[in-house]
């Protein structure tokens, strides 16, 4: 287990003003994911935070979510299912819509990733207005699977995107009040 505290972690990620518009405070995690150490204790700390849940699979999103997804389904020998762009996935896709802070969007899942009754857990890097990860849970759902939990580095608290995963239990590491 690493030593290195929450507080830590944050340190490494950087905030980056008027990107990718103006107005919008990115939060850069790749200084993080460059740090073997950082990204251990992330993981770590994710995975542990998710252990109360029980879930068959994990859904991510690409890009930043396939990060922590492959991690916490590598950690918990749990299948992992790609939220990919449209026309991105081979077989035959369930589709979600969602809006973004800065515009609108949509994710597809294999039909077949996601046998009806499976419990799924929700892992993405960030959580700012809940569409994204409100937009995989419909994945999930729509395939007859259950969401069992959301889980996330970062929340963007002042955006509120926990709102719009009721009624699902919601786990993030590190908070950020405020832009």
């Amino acid at each position: 287990m690493s030593t290195l505290t929450l507080r830590e972690l944050e340190r490494r990620i950087r905030t980056v003003p008027d990107f990718p518009r103006p107005g919008i405070s990115f939060k850069d995690i790749t200084p993080l994911i460059e740090d073997g150490e950082a990204l251990h204790a992330a993981v770590d700390a994710l995975a542990e935070a998710t252990e109360p849940y029980e879930y068959d699979r994990i859904l991510s999103a690409e890009a930043r979510g396939f990060v922590f997804g492959t991690a916490l389904s590598y950690r918990a020998r749990k299948g992992l299912i790609l939220a990919r762009k449209p026309n991105k996935l081979p077989r035959r896709t369930i589709s979600a819509s969602y809006d973004l802070e800065y515009g609108t969007d949509s994710l597809e899942a294999h039909a077949d990733s996601i046998p009806p009754g499976t419990r799924v857990l929700v892992a993405d890097d960030l959580l700012a207005t809940g569409g994204t990860a409100r937009a995989m849970c419909e994945l999930v759902e729509n395939a007859g699977g259950i969401v069992a939990a959301c889980a996330f580095l970062i929340e963007l608290r002042f955006l509120e995107g926990r709102s719009r995963l009721a009624p699902y239990p919601v786990v993030s590491l590190i908070s950020y009040d405020e832009p």
